[in-house]
């Protein structure tokens, strides 16, 4: 199969390894992972945003795909996950911050990034025109999960549907969905 054959970055399993000893369950599949390095590479010295690092899965993608004068700043409000990237990714294009999502964007409003991939609650469920006012012209905003998943809560389909629903409405964005992997939208500004 294709995905059998894709070419995981060299820090990925260990990454796996030591999340699946915190129990933490919710990274980002390799489909998903070989979009986003695709993606980030083609944009050249990039300055690049990750809300929900997690353990830091979609990092090791993301960083595989970037250039070396690139910037990747993640943030996770967890800090026992983000620690596990930390410990493992020793990468000076990466920032880690460990703060709430809702803390950050809030912050840093005026910033403008690249490529946005907005994997937590933050960016993606709420303060959604605030994370999209931070992209650039023809940056790029990447959501997953967006396709029913075992782990949903109760409720959450409704709450993803309306999500598809109020980027739907986005005139001032091209949009592609993806039902592939768990499910992806990718916005860019026209």
């Amino acid at each position: 199969m294709l995905q059998e054959s894709m070419n995981q970055p060299w820090l990925a399993d260990h990454i796996q390894r030591k999340a699946k000893e915190h129990n933490f369950t919710m990274s980002c599949d390799n489909l998903t992972g070989s979009l986003l390095r695709l993606l980030i590479s083609t944009k050249p010295n990039c300055k690049a945003l990750e809300l929900g690092t997690g353990a830091g899965y979609s990092t090791t993608w993301l960083l595989d795909g970037m250039d070396h004068d690139s910037l990747l700043i993640t943030v996770e409000s967890e800090e026992k996950y983000i620690n596990i990237a930390k410990e493992v990714i020793l990468d000076r294009r990466v920032d880690f911050r460990v703060t709430d999502g809702v803390d950050f964007i809030k912050e840093h409003l005026d910033q403008k990034f690249d490529l946005i991939f907005a994997d937590t609650w933050p960016g993606k469920f709420y303060l959604l025109d605030e994370v999209l006012g931070m992209l650039k012209p023809n940056g790029l905003y990447i959501i997953d999960d967006l396709n029913p998943q075992p782990n949903w809560p109760e409720g959450h389909g409704d709450k993803v549907h309306k999500l598809i629903e109020a980027l739907d409405q986005k005139e001032d964005f091209h949009i592609l969905k993806l039902d592939w992997s768990t499910g992806i939208m990718i916005l860019t500004k026209k």
